[in-house]
């Protein structure tokens, strides 16, 4: 065993004292290696430092290179040898010290050994066939050849939000819709929910469905399926269908209005760690990326090259892409110069610039709630169930608020984009600053429509109205209101994606490509920006997180559009569209569309919190008439637990063990700033040992140099 281990460098060994100094503080023999950067630049480190120890700093990687090769060697490793960081020949030597070591295992420890091995190639076997079926492997990879990792990071992020949504549907449907179906259905006993005469106002309790009696036209249906209303709003689709209260599979007792909003919570938090978890490999590249201007400009003109790229047209983009990012990088430099030469006149005219500018941007943003608001009033006010409207005028009652958001989804972004040239920032600053007002402004406009909705749900002028909590005449089950709300602005961001590509983009191909004017020729192709698609699918991923409490299924309805979607941008990206000479990195892209996702998610948050604590239940329809606010569910059922169970439960809410919690978390939270400082530390000597390194070989080319002129 000990003779296939590897011997240990002692701490004079000729291979460390070229670098380091020795335990007396004598300057290394050959004067030669003295001059160099690396050597000079310890030596100021240890006149400024002290008393540091340099020697382990220049001995860690050899000697953390020996322990590991002796560690692992007379025992089977936990991972390949080919993820070790080691050398080729480090590793095979360690193959070496393993082969010489097993045949002095026993019977039992080589069969471990052995099935170990077998183990890891079994799940490796795996993982690569599963990876064969993975949704959209080959469209994926073959965007990538052709317009690389940029584009190809949107197409990815896309299939994330279809598995995201299916899972979040399999959790709705398998906890909520199949346990009140089978109910209904008389497959399972159940109790139905009805609701108490005596507890509430009767007219709180009256909840009768429009359009789905007498004579029926055909047009009707069309309505019904595009506005959630008529024969759809007592489906299983929304959330007044679902006036089942216990099911009982044998003895085993199901609480469905439980099951509702814990399901609710799951899906949320689900949504909430698989997001963070994604994002956070992404920090991990940007924190790595961030590198200073001179390693920017070196890393663009050495590794800048995307090898992905196999299309002619591509590789020319990409070249138009190197060169845009060189130049950005350059008036990034002149405006930072620029910045630093100013006057305090100068700088007090842009900040006053600035300020007038926001102010305008503030009302932009002000007009489009207003409207938003506006659209909303009037379309709740002017909804009519008579059939013997005309079909345009119902619709456009029905879908004036959608309409008006994406209208403002449009224009306010357009006039961002002027403004921002106004203010005298840097290229780089500008793109973040208007994209972060474009996704402001997108999520906030769905924030207003349920303001607006709300206000008018709470907005009481009886008693009765009081008592119920709500206003019963208009929203007899506002729940269901809220959903079609929901339901509709997820179809009609749909019709718009679908028909800005069939019937905008694909003309305009056609003109490009076969006018010969030069007016078609400078208008050009439309270019597929990847901000601007990333923005258009978190909207709607927002509206389905926010719609999914009050339309149950709406996940598998958002399932079904991003698949469809997925083809509609990729048919449109390789035959209508051309991608944009603003360059997007894969890595900075994919942290950026998930933090997007994330500010969306934190949104959901909000309104379906304050739905659940501070609005009350609807008492004529859906799984929560018997509390006053749905959250009210969570301590029903904890009143039914064990007496000793329900103490434990109460002292954890408690500011008794919220406080110790609280101060444990800060304490964790301090823990890893000051690892993360530390790591941080670690990462800046890397890279200056990096530096000089390449000073060090410059240095000894020079000298080579002069060496081979005096000979």
């Amino acid at each position: 065993m000990s003779e296939a281990r590897l011997p240990r460098g002692g701490p004079d060994s000729p291979g460390d004292e070229v670098f380091v100094l020795d335990a007396h503080n004598v300057s290394p023999t050959v004067t030669f290696l003295q001059e160099l950067p690396s050597y000079q630049s310890m030596l100021r480190r240890r006149t400024s430092a002290g008393t540091q120890d340099y020697r382990s700093l220049a001995r860690s990687t050899s000697e953390e290179s020996r322990s590991l090769i002796e560690r692992i060697g007379c025992r089977e490793p936990a991972k390949p040898l080919r993820e070790y960081a080691l050398s080729i020949a480090e590793k095979r030597q360690l193959r070496d010290i393993q082969e010489a070591n097993i045949k002095y295992l026993s019977g039992w420890d080589q069969w471990k050994q052995t099935s170990r091995k077998s183990w890891r190639k079994f799940v490796e076997d795996t993982k690569e066939l599963l990876s064969y079926l993975e949704l959209w492997r080959h469209d994926i990879r073959s965007i990538e050849g052709k317009f690389g990792t940029g584009i190809q990071s949107y197409f990815s992020f896309l299939r994330f939000l279809v598995l995201l949504n299916f899972v979040i549907f399999l959790l709705m449907f398998s906890f909520v819709t199949i346990p009140s179906t089978v109910s209904k259905h008389g497959v399972f006993n159940g109790s139905y929910i009805k609701p108490s005469l005596k507890s509430t106002e009767p007219e709180c309790t009256v909840y009768i469905v429009s359009g789905t009696k007498g004579l029926i036209y055909f047009y009707t249906y069309v309505i019904d399926l595009l506005s959630g209303t008529g024969f759809l709003e007592m489906t299983s689709l929304f959330y007044g269908y679902y006036m089942v209260d216990t099911v009982y599979f044998g003895t085993v007792r199901y609480s469905v209005p439980l099951a509702y909003l814990l399901t609710t919570l799951a899906y949320l938090s689900l949504s909430l760690l698989w997001i963070v978890k994604r994002s956070v490999e992404g920090f991990k590249q940007s924190l790595v990326r961030n590198e200073d201007q001179f390693q920017s400009y070196c890393n663009k003109i050495f590794a800048g090259w995307d090898f992905c790229i196999t299309d002619v047209n591509a590789a020319q983009l990409k070249h138009s892409s190197l060169h845009y990012e060189l130049k950005t990088d350059l008036e990034e430099e002149r405006l930072r110069q620029r910045a630093a030469e100013r006057t305090t006149q100068e700088k007090i005219r842009i900040y006053c610039l600035r300020i007038f500018l926001n102010l305008i941007v503030l009302t932009v943003l002000s007009a489009c709630f207003y409207s938003i608001y506006r659209a909303t009033v009037y379309s709740q006010e002017n909804i009519s169930y008579d059939k013997k409207i005309k079909l345009e005028d119902y619709l456009w009652v029905q879908y004036l608020p959608s309409v008006v958001i994406t209208a403002t989804n449009f224009i306010a972004p357009l006039i961002f984009s002027v403004l921002i040239k106004l203010e005298d920032y840097s290229p780089a600053f500008e793109i973040r600053l208007t994209l972060m007002r474009c996704v402001f402004v997108r999520l906030a406009n769905i924030g207003v429509l349920l303001f607006s909705l709300w206000t008018r749900i709470t907005s009481c002028a009886d008693q009765k109205c009081e008592t119920c909590g709500y206003n019963y005449k208009l929203y007899p089950c506002w729940e269901s209101q809220v959903g079609q709300e929901m339901y509709k602005l997820m179809i009609f961001d749909f019709i718009i994606i679908f028909a800005v590509t069939v019937f905008i983009d694909f003309p305009r191909k056609l003109v490009v490509t076969h006018c010969s004017l030069k007016a078609c020729r400078w208008c050009g192709l439309q270019e597929f920006d990847i901000p601007d698609n990333v923005l258009e699918i978190v909207y709607g991923q927002t509206i389905c997180w926010i719609g999914t409490f009050y339309c149950p299924l709406l996940p598998a309805i958002a399932t079904i559009k991003y698949f469809i979607i997925f083809y509609v941008k990729k048919i449109s990206l390789m035959h209508t569209c051309k991608p944009s000479a603003r360059p997007f990195r894969a890595s900075s892209s994919n942290f950026f569309f998930l933090v997007v996702l994330l500010i969306g998610l934190i949104l959901a948050f909000i309104p379906l919190g304050l739905s659940m604590t501070h609005i009350r239940s609807s008492k004529a329809c859906g799984p929560f008439v018997y509390f006053t606010y749905s959250w009210e569910v969570i301590a029903h059922t904890i009143n039914r637990f064990p007496d000793v169970l329900k103490k434990v439960l109460n002292s954890m809410a408690s500011e008794a063990f919220a406080v110790p919690f609280f101060m444990v978390l800060c304490l964790i939270m301090f823990y890893f700033i000051a690892l993360a400082g530390a790591h941080k530390r670690v990462v800046n000597q890397l890279r200056e040992q990096l530096v000089m390194e390449s000073r060090d070989k410059l240095f000894l080319i020079r000298k080579l140099t002069e060496a081979q002129r005096l000979s």
